[in-house]
């Protein structure tokens, strides 16, 4: 089926966005790892996760709407040198997607490809969960503070 050229290039940037979130949590996760922070480590890897399986649901609707997904034109990622840094670069992405997902949803209703829709809508409810975990880990380094909120993150 041959999708509308609009579509698809919205679909492949947000390939683009899922696939540079992909590179930043497993990033963030395997330095919570490194500094033994293992319950942080398997949030985020868990967050990586799922945007690997959006990442995997956007190829497959633009290789079904006859594009070509594009997989090499990423974004620059943003590491975080420590935790609460961490946690502002995640949230800055997530919402960034957040933003992404509700235009490609009025532009798939607009050009009547409801089946996109639905798919995008969605993946937004996962980014919707993503932003609410990254605001209640925020929230609780700052009701706790960042030493003891820290030693409930170990082993």
């Amino acid at each position: 089926m041959k999708g509308d050229p609009k579509l698809i290039k919205a679909l492949n940037a947000l390939l683009a966005d899922e696939l540079t979130a992909i590179d930043q949590y497993i990033v963030h996760s395997e330095m919570c790892a490194n500094w033994g922070y293992e319950k942080l480590h398997k949030a985020i890897e868990k967050r990586a996760i799922d945007e690997m399986k959006h990442a995997e649901k956007l190829i497959g609707r633009i290789l079904f709407l006859e594009g070509l997904p594009v997989v090499s034109d990423t974004k620059k990622i943003h590491i975080g040198a420590d935790i609460p840094k961490m946690f502002a670069n995640d949230h800055i992405a997530e919402e960034g997607a957040i933003k992404a997902y509700n235009e490609a949803i009025i532009l798939a209703g607009n050009v009547k490809d409801f089946a996109t829709r639905e798919i995008l809508e969605s993946i937004l409810k996962d980014e919707d969960a993503h932003i609410d975990g990254i605001e209640e880990t925020r929230d609780q380094i700052g009701q706790m503070g960042l030493q003891i909120f820290l030693t409930t993150q170990v082993g």
